[in-house]
């Protein structure tokens, strides 16, 4: 219990026999104070005393699929620092191979009594994956926010990049450079943004039945450098890929069948994360306005935290198309 106090009142900057007096229910303690102290508490993993359980802690969390892209971190610098500015305390759940499921940070966070949670990119962006942690969110009447598209049926707020425009900007600039056979590399079949960047490119293209300039891929370099391989084998002489990390896939594929990029095949990512103007070349991609997002995404959950009517629908934002190296004009044959 000592050991408690001491952590606690560490975390807090206030004193032992305050947050005696917070964890016992007695007076003389400003809400500010107090507030602090309950956020500590949860921080810490430790649990409230039980009369004090019914109250969330101002504790957000933020569930992300992973930290290897580098369009996560940037995504989560936004978001926390905008939820610190609101007085909230971000908790940073980040998937890893063989680590904790998504649905066991869920269990966590409603077991720290967290006020909201912010999600970008898990389940609710595969159709056919299990949504049934979200629902336990729904049950409990728990704010939640979901950045890119998700499954229609979870009713969440969400806060997206518009997937046609993205595609429609990417596909228009390899065509105006002269490329007729045009690819593009996705994620899994299942994967909602995916679906939609398809459908565009469909619409785009002018696609009929023939998918054969269409491959799926896992979201890592391997997986897209194998399925861009089969593509620039096809004749695809632009690639329009899902991810910048599928780009760079896509790139390795290309120098290891002898092409150069951009002479040979050209290349355009999707996200403009971290270093892509340190790629060789330059990394042509389109830009998520990732500050606009996370502001957006926060913007509405603490809505939905203080109480406010917030509007249930998909709130789209348009990206930018940064043409660097990684596109040329089509090689003549």
């Amino acid at each position: 219990m000592t050991k408690r106090l001491t952590e606690v009142a560490r975390k807090a900057g206030v004193s032992e026999a305050t947050v005696s007096r917070v964890l016992n229910g007695r007076g003389g303690v400003s809400e500010v104070t107090r507030t602090a102290v309950l956020t500590a508490l949860d921080v810490l993993g430790y649990e409230r005393p039980t009369k004090l359980r019914g109250e969330r802690a101002r504790l957000v969390g933020l569930v992300l699929p992973e930290l290897q892209n580098p369009i996560f971190p940037a995504l989560a610098e936004v978001v926390t620092g905008s939820l610190a500015q609101r007085g909230f305390t971000p908790a940073l759940c980040a998937r890893t191979i063989g680590g904790v499921p998504e649905s066991g940070y869920v269990e966590m966070l409603l077991d720290h009594q967290v006020s909201g949670v912010i999600f970008a990119g898990g389940s609710y962006a595969l159709a056919d994956a299990s949504h049934e942690h979200y629902r336990r969110l729904t049950d409990r009447g728990l704010p939640v926010v979901l950045v890119n598209a998700g499954v229609e049926e979870l009713g969440f707020p969400r806060v997206s990049t518009d997937d046609a425009v993205a595609v429609e900007q990417a596909y228009g600039h390899l065509r105006s450079l002269g490329h007729e056979r045009i690819g593009i590399v996705l994620g899994p079949a299942d994967h909602v943004p995916s679906r939609r960047k398809l459908d565009a490119m469909v619409r785009a293209a002018g696609w009929g039945e023939d998918r054969s300039l269409v491959e799926r891929s896992s979201f890592s370099m391997e997986g897209a450098r194998v399925a861009a391989t089969k593509l620039i084998e096809r004749g695809a002489t632009g690639i329009v890929c899902a991810s910048d990390v599928l780009a760079l896939g896509t790139i390795r594929a290309a120098r290891r069948l002898g092409c150069a990029v951009p002479a040979d095949v050209s290349v355009v990512g999707f996200d403009d994360s971290a270093f892509m103007t340190c790629t060789d070349p330059p990394l042509t991609t389109v830009r998520q306005p990732i500050e606009t997002m996370g502001q957006a995404a926060v913007d509405l959950l603490v809505t939905q935290i203080e109480g406010a009517g917030v509007l249930h629908d998909e709130l789209l934002f348009e990206p930018e198309l940064v043409v660097r190296g990684s596109t040329a004009p089509a090689p003549r044959t």
